[in-house]
């Protein structure tokens, strides 16, 4: 089921969430990756929220070092960990709305915000912006080693809908398989058990293994929820029509 659910049985989540004045939400128990992370306004619109990428990140292990940079370890000679720079720095920065005391909230071109393009000062007026980073809807970080997702300060108070894909065992209700996964369900344990017992033949294995393939295949394009329409909807506002 757990296998299933990462890439062939509709296992996607979501959660409405508010953002806290610690800016933090944990992840839920049954997380496995994120989809979409939107905040929505008063009229229920939903925006889009960018992740971090390559502005920051969350060191999994922080171990204290000697002036050697060896790693400092315990009587157990377990290594001795400390709190990170990294995501200090990452929270004090200017992108919080923590400016240091050379006033740069009056002084908007030597502030890291005029750089990346955010909005107050250069968003959308520089050349060569990154429009990665250059959105006013906020950022979101996903801190793997203390199991939370972290925002940018803009974020505060604000409805989150947050969608990720789930390990489908969370519940008794979410072990399910649709009829049309059935099949390949049943392929994929047969291979499973042939394959783990000794003195099979190795044409069976293989026979089986196909066939497993093929029909996991098939119950993704069954189950994938592709809708002409939408498509589309969408292309009548680029160059050429879809004719249908």
């Amino acid at each position: 089921m757990q296998e299933f659910s990462y890439d062939t049985l509709k296992s996607v989540n979501s959660q409405e969430l508010t953002i806290p004045n610690n800016l933090s939400v944990v992840l839920p128990q049954d997380y496995v990756n994120y989809v979409n992370l939107y905040w929505v306004d008063s009229q229920g619109v939903q925006h889009i929220i960018m992740p971090t990428n390559n502005l920051t990140s969350n060191p999994y292990t922080i171990p204290l070092q000697d002036n050697k940079g060896v790693p400092a370890q315990d009587n157990f000679d377990n290594d001795i960990t400390g709190t990170s720079i990294v995501e200090d720095r990452w929270k004090n920065n200017y992108l919080e709305g923590n400016y240091p005391d050379n006033n740069l909230a009056n002084n908007p071109e030597s502030g890291w915000e005029y750089y990346y393009g955010w909005p107050e000062f250069g968003y959308g007026k520089l050349f060569g912006l990154e429009p990665e980073y250059g959105n006013i809807n906020g950022y979101f970080n996903i801190n793997e080693r203390e199991g939370k997702m972290s925002f940018s300060a803009n974020l505060v108070d604000k409805i989150i809908v947050f969608e990720y894909i789930s390990d489908g065992l969370s519940t008794n209700l979410e072990t399910r398989v649709p009829k049309l996964a059935e099949e390949a369900m049943y392929a994929y344990i047969s291979h499973a058990v042939i394959a783990s017992r000794i003195n099979q033949p190795e044409y069976i294995v293989q026979r089986l293994k196909r066939e497993a393939s093929a029909k996991l295949r098939n119950a993704k394009i069954r189950l994938s929820n592709i809708k002409l329409n939408e498509i589309v909807q969408v292309m009548r506002g680029k160059s050429k029509w879809i004719k249908h």
